[in-house]
């Protein structure tokens, strides 16, 4: 008996060979949504609608501390990204160092967001910016009245504010009524080049690629769930998901290693790929749990700390134990 399963994720690279057929999930038929994060998220954990999604990590790891989250993740991430480039700042404010946020107010799309997670634990490790440092003021980019998709308890000395009903912070931020935003994208004042508007690093990737070197991590933001009452119902799915999801990724590496012609409408690949394997490895976009359980160690860590998990989770806690481990020929 084939399973039918619903399968919510952004359409990457990464995904496209499942999505166009050249990988198939075993014994299962699979019915691709390609969606945007925002949207998979909020249908994802206010109503569990899909039987396989992208999962916001943060988001999913506020579940999985209060035991109720309808999905089981596999060490599959559909997104990893270097925030860095999360906050932009005004250049009127005398911002001109990460430290100079202090009593700033910044502007959020939510607070949990998995991209602020990273930025506000790298802000605070590297450069001594307490959360509690920063008033935070919640809005929609574009769009007013975005609220957090899931509930929260934060610690009391966090002090989060609701934007003005009608506004947003991109239109906040463009009229000086915030110091910066901070968020996985970039508000389209700054997207438009207002010349007020700049990023907090003034060469992102230099501080990423610094970063780096020292912590050799490679932030996930976004995992893969598999609803919960299916990876009971038939535990061969995990290994399979896993299995082709692995395969799936292969397929777009290799196109992207074949540079006869350009395979993104990007200048540069070729260089960036090349320099991505020589600080990165050759496996520099990896899945699976062994070489990832420090990233999830770190984030973990500071994930409780910024009072969003009940409780400190283990990496191991995230996943499937059935893909924890994989055989080898």
């Amino acid at each position: 008996m084939t399973l039918s399963l619903s399968v919510a994720i952004g359409d990457y690279d990464r995904m496209r060979p499942l999505v166009d057929g050249a990988v198939r999930i075993d014994a299962a038929n699979a019915h691709f949504m390609l969606l945007e994060p925002e949207e998979i998220f909020f249908r994802a954990f206010r109503h569990a609608e899909f039987d396989i999604c992208e999962l916001s990590l943060s988001s999913y790891s506020v579940k999985m501390a209060a035991g109720t989250s309808p999905y089981i993740a596999v060490p599959v991430f559909p997104s990893r990204a270097f925030r860095h480039t999360c906050t932009v700042v005004r250049t009127d404010r005398g911002i001109t160092k990460p430290a100079d946020l202090k009593g700033k107010r910044i502007g959020i799309p939510e607070y949990q967001l998995t991209a602020n997670v990273w930025a506000r634990a790298i802000l605070e490790e590297d450069f001594g910016l307490h959360p509690r440092d920063v008033t935070w003021v919640r809005g929609g980019y574009e769009s007013p009245g975005r609220i957090e998709k899931i509930a929260i308890n934060l610690p009391p000395d966090i002090r989060v504010e609701s934007a003005p009903e009608g506004a947003t912070i991109s239109g906040m931020l463009a009229a000086g009524e915030l110091d910066g935003v901070m968020g996985p994208r970039a508000p389209s004042c700054f997207d438009n080049g207002d010349p007020a508007i700049r990023w907090l690093f003034e060469d992102p990737t230099a501080a990423a690629l610094d970063w780096y070197s020292r912590t050799r991590i490679y932030p996930v933001m976004h995992v893969l769930g598999i609803r919960r009452s299916l990876a009971e119902a038939h535990p061969w799915l995990p290994a399979a998901v896993m299995k082709a999801f692995e395969a799936s990724k292969r397929i777009a590496l290799a196109k992207l290693t074949d540079t006869s012609a350009s395979k993104i409408t990007l200048p540069f690949t070729e260089e960036n790929l090349r320099r991505a394997r020589q600080t990165m490895g050759d496996d520099f976009f990896s899945y699976g749990y062994a070489a990832n359980a420090h990233v999830f160690e770190w984030f973990l860590r500071h994930h409780h700390a910024q009072g969003l998990s009940s409780r400190l989770l283990t990496p191991e806690e995230l996943f499937h134990p059935a893909t924890l481990e994989s055989h080898k020929v």
